[in-house]
């Protein structure tokens, strides 16, 4: 419940509706918009990768999560619901760009710790037994939450009073403004009260990790020889090193294409709440479609032959997808004339980007599942517990270098599009290295 009260905040906010609402509304400028937003998430990388890793290790001596857990879910809540005073750019009052790029570098080291310590609380809640299924169980519900609330967005905020349907209200429940984009920001408030109900299982019903008698400086010191110990634990085992590597790589350029693509396709498309909203909710079908194929692709072919696949397969894709926009498909022009009557995706460029978007999608969620099944096949059964701690690290350690990467890129080429050209040169870098990385074959019957 926990995990699936938190991640709306992702998908509603930062990818979907939220974030290109600002860049357009705000902001007024679809580049200069992609690369605050960018500028944010470095921050925040900036201050996980300096806090983080200590910060676990010291916790671990220290004992108990759940009160440092219940100050991150407060502010992780505090932060979502004031992004309904953000206003439109010309309207008086409210909150302004600069406290959006706060939120979202504060938000960045807010999720990290949250993913730690609720992590952390999974074998208490569900023991060893029940581990991989109460996991499971909780990627699911952040997914079905995240459509199930971007419906609500849909039918209740959205689509009144844009199409004449008798089963709609007339109108935006609540009074809400579409011209003063109420709509989107509503979705702050709405993610922030469920974050909280959503916690409050967790809170109630999920043993703690016992209280130990270390003081916070022995702790603190503590945690730094237990990091250094992790390093230490896995030496002579560059293979699976090797990979890690390549994951931290290939992994920073998925993560800015996850999170920066609702921008890119909101600017380039001139694509409002109501299209945003569809595109979202079909995406997000599409990212379970992945992660079921990805567990048939890994069987078949092999770990690590899956992830080579998958990885070859988004480049392409995502070439294609700065390829697209209101008026071209893949890089060629193509007629804006509408092709049937509706509300949304009336163009063949529009329905163009969304089929390649759902590609894109499937790939991206195949790649994330195939890279950890990979870990297993590499690292020594009695090493296992110290590569995993590696390969959190490694998801922590280089956060910053994506969203950078796309800040300094599309500051200096102009566009949209540009920004995205190293993020393709992240996921060919960490595949180049994946391709001396040994073993990771499938499994023999």
């Amino acid at each position: 419940m926990a995990q699936a009260a938190r991640d709306p905040y992702v998908i509603l906010v930062t990818i979907y509706i939220f974030a290109p609402w600002f860049v357009r509304a705000v902001v007024g400028d679809p580049v200069q918009g992609q690369a605050l937003v960018a500028q944010g998430g470095k921050w925040g990388g900036w201050a996980v990768m300096l806090s983080m890793p200590l910060l676990g290790a010291m916790i671990d001596r220290l004992g108990p999560r759940k009160p440092l857990l219940a100050l991150v879910v407060a502010a992780m809540a505090g932060l979502a619901a004031s992004l309904w005073w953000v206003v439109p750019q010309g309207q008086p009052g409210g909150l302004g760009i600069a406290w959006v790029i706060l939120v979202g570098a504060g938000m960045t080291w807010l999720f990290a710790a949250h993913e730690m310590l609720h992590n952390s609380l999974l074998i208490p809640a569900a023991g060893m037994a029940g581990a991989a299924r109460a996991s499971g169980l909780g990627l699911a519900g952040g997914n079905a939450m995240s459509v199930g609330l971007l419906l609500l967005v849909l039918f209740a905020f959205a689509l009144p009073g844009t199409v004449d349907w008798a089963w709609l209200p007339a109108a935006p429940l609540l009074g809400l403004d579409p011209a003063l984009g109420e709509p989107a920001r509503i979705t702050g408030p709405i993610v922030a009260a469920v974050m909280l109900a959503g916690s409050v299982p967790l809170f109630r019903h999920v043993p703690d990790r016992p209280r130990t008698t270390a003081s916070l400086p022995a702790a603190l010191a503590g945690g730094a020889a237990d990091l250094w110990r992790l390093f230490r634990d896995v030496r002579g085992h560059g293979n699976a090193m090797l990979y890690l590597v390549a994951r931290m790589l290939f992994t920073d350029g998925l993560t800015a294409i996850l999170l920066f693509g609702g921008i890119f396709a909101a600017g380039v498309m001139g694509w409002e709440t109501l299209e945003m909203l569809a595109y979202g909710i079909t995406l997000s079908i599409a990212a379970v479609i992945g992660g079921l194929l990805a567990t048939r692709i890994d069987l078949a072919l092999g770990p690590r032959r899956a992830l080579i696949a998958e990885l070859v397969l988004l480049i392409g894709i995502e070439a294609a997808v700065l390829g697209g926009g209101k008026d071209r498909i893949l890089y060629q022009p193509a007629s804006p004339q509408p092709l049937w009557d509706g509300p949304m995706f009336t163009t063949l460029p529009e329905l163009a980007f969304l089929a390649i978007g759902c590609g894109l999608a499937i790939t991206v969620t195949a790649a994330y599942a195939s890279s950890r099944t990979l870990l297993t096949r590499l690292a020594p059964p009695d090493r296992l517990g110290a590569f995993f701690g590696l390969y959190a690290l490694s998801g922590t350690a280089t956060m910053w270098l994506g969203p950078l990467l796309l800040e300094q890129a599309t500051r200096v080429g102009g566009s949209q599009a540009a920004g995205f050209v190293p993020i393709i040169g992240l996921l060919a870098v960490g595949l180049l290295l994946l391709l001396f990385v040994r073993g990771g074959g499938r499994l023999e019957p």
